[in-house]
């Protein structure tokens, strides 16, 4: 990963929660970030280890795994430009149980733990801030955990191709079968089953690891509630709706 100062790419790289921290809070930051390229498949963190740095994905999205002792995994949540990666740092915990791994590749701004926990022990503002989403990330985690017990692996898959649109600027995903089950906890052939039901809707297109959605009214109508109601709660909690 590469540590530049701010770029007219850098100036123009969108994470919502720093658009949205006071301006005081936000001057007081900007020096202290890093500007850092995350590759697909990256670990950011791993299950109880010390997390070193929060970062707040710009046209990257990252995937909260949990894994099991036998490595299994499934996806328990994702986080895109709206958010922040790192939150067991605001909670006073400094690590967590779950996995960070990079879904999309892309970039993000990097900030150290101690800086953060210094800006969060002043309260006001910045904290209400980060613990609204805080909040919203965890009903996405417990409406996954609804979803992948109580909804059919079709639903789960359009409810993931959502949220990771939601998180892209375009309608195209790179990403294989095997790391689609494994977000999902589920076998690769059951991901293969669900892709091709979905392309003999015309909904998607998929060919070698490229997944393209080509009717996503069709995809929001084939969905289950989930969906709606993690976008609804996000909604409501932070300043910026995420982008459609």
């Amino acid at each position: 990963m590469s540590s530049t100062l701010p770029s007219p790419r850098f100036a123009a790289a969108r994470n919502d929660l720093l658009e949205e921290m006071p301006p005081e809070v936000r001057a007081g930051l900007t020096p202290l970030l890093q500007h850092v390229s995350l590759d697909l498949g990256e670990v950011l963190y791993e299950s109880g280890a010390a997390q070193q740095y929060v970062y707040f994905p710009t046209d990257a999205i990252v995937s909260l795994l949990y894994v099991l002792e036998n490595g299994q995994s499934a996806e328990i949540a994702v986080v895109g430009f709206e958010g922040m990666v790192g939150v067991s740092l605001l909670m006073g915990g400094g690590s967590t149980p779950n996995r960070a791994v990079v879904q999309s590749a892309g970039h993000a701004f990097r900030l150290g733990a101690s800086h953060i926990k210094q800006f969060v022990e002043n309260g006001g503002p910045l904290l209400h801030l980060l613990l609204r989403y805080t909040q919203s990330l965890i009903t996405q985690m417990s409406q996954t955990a609804v979803c992948n017990r109580h909804h059919s692996l079709e639903q789960q898959l359009c409810r993931w191709l959502l949220l990771s649109l939601d998180r892209l600027p375009s309608n195209e995903l790179s990403m294989t079968q095997e790391l689609i089950a494994n977000m999902l906890g589920v076998r690769r052939e059951g991901v293969t089953e669900a892709a091709g039901k979905l392309q003999r809707l015309n909904l998607i297109k998929y060919a070698r690891g490229h997944i393209t959605v080509l009717d996503r009214p069709g995809l929001e109508r084939h969905v289950c509630e989930c969906y709606e109601v993690v976008k609804r709660e996000t909604d409501r909690l932070l300043p910026h709706e995420i982008a459609t």
